[in-house]
């Protein structure tokens, strides 16, 4: 699904048609793969700008980095143990992703790729396909256990209804981001269209802390569905 909204997301559309990538008077790549792919650029610019001259005493945006990925880390390991560590990786790289695509849509003239379903999608299929594979290795056949539960006689009862909640995962955080997300950059073009610039500053302090917030709970429910499938059932 892709929702266009006219005039706020133009600069990138405005480059292709600059550089001939249309056909039929439509641009080839849609919006939200564009924006996703200079997300992509600037988080590679910046993780090679913090590792380039690193430094036992970190400074600048070694320092933000370590600041940023440490702490999470620290706070994934005190809520899943020391197996929080193997997934952490993924984890941190959901983080960081979606609260850079949730702030390039606070850009005038962008658009954030979370407020597109298909981007949230593609990451909620992700984390869903992961944390299922990790059960398996973890527990092997005894993983059916999280959907039959322990006792072989509720496993008709438990079954759909364990299913549709574990297929229910994936939809919840595909909605949820995109319904915060699509709905934040609603109000910034009316805002836009109705207010000068300088009087909607206070509503980038508050959308800023919003798309943090957003990031984080995608990042702590992925970490709670991945420590769930670390247990064993009950």
């Amino acid at each position: 699904m892709s929702v266009q909204i006219a005039p706020h997301v133009i600069l990138l559309e405005k480059f292709m048609h600059a550089v001939g990538l249309v056909k039929d008077g439509h641009v080839m790549i849609p919006n939200h793969v564009l924006y996703t792919w200079l997300v992509m650029l600037i988080l590679i610019a910046l993780a090679w700008v913090a590792t380039r001259n690193i430094t036992l005493v970190p400074k600048g945006v070694q320092n933000f980095w370590e600041i940023v990925v440490g702490g999470l880390e620290d706070f994934t390991v005190s809520t899943m143990g020391e197996h929080g560590r193997t997934v952490f990786p993924l984890l941190i790289t959901l983080f960081i992703f979606i609260l850079f695509c949730n702030f390039v849509g606070l850009v005038p003239g962008g658009m954030a790729p979370t407020a597109n379903l298909n981007t949230n999608a593609a990451m909620a299929i992700i984390v869903f396909i992961f944390y299922n594979l990790v059960g398996i290795k973890m527990h092997g056949k005894g993983y059916i256990k999280q959907f039959t539960g322990p006792v072989a006689w509720l496993a008709p009862l438990m079954f759909p209804i364990e299913l549709l909640s574990h297929l229910a995962r994936p939809l919840s955080l595909t909605v949820r981001l995109f319904g915060n997300i699509f709905g934040e950059e609603l109000v910034l073009i009316l805002f836009f269209a109705l207010l000068p610039v300088i009087a909607t500053l206070p509503m980038y302090f508050l959308y800023s802390l919003v798309d943090t917030i957003q990031a984080f709970i995608f990042f702590m429910l992925s970490m709670i569905y991945l420590k769930l499938a670390f247990e064993e059932a009950h």
